[in-house]
């Protein structure tokens, strides 16, 4: 956390002028980068390289049936209708193994960076 000095000018009918210096904590953090999958024809499109947490992956379904995103640790399991998207934000480091619950043949893992 990074802190910003400011002062501050105080007026009143007995105060004159007094000089306040405050210390005000203002949030640094980097936003993450989302980065989008489609799901079409039955398969998963293909899966960003360089993921870190804070990151996001939303997935979009193209195809005209529901679709699953269901991580074999559990992690996440999202249900995602014809034409609809569900986002995944990435909070932990490792390699996830993805499937369609609905469809055997949807598989897919990413790594995702410290």
């Amino acid at each position: 956390m990074r802190y910003v000095s400011r002062a501050y000018l105080l007026r009143g009918s007995t105060v004159a002028a007094a000089v306040l210096a405050l210390s005000v904590p203002t949030a640094v953090a980097a936003a993450g980068k989302n980065y989008v999958v489609p799901m079409a024809n039955m398969a998963f499109g293909p899966m960003p390289g360089g993921l870190k947490v804070g990151d996001s992956i939303t997935f979009v379904n193209k195809d005209s049936v529901p679709h699953t995103v269901t991580a074999r640790d559990h992690s996440f399991d999202l249900r995602i209708g014809p034409g609809q998207s569900g986002r995944v934000n990435l909070t932990k480091a490792g390699t996830f193994q993805i499937y369609c619950i609905l469809h055997a043949p949807m598989r897919a893992s990413f790594t995702v960076g410290a």
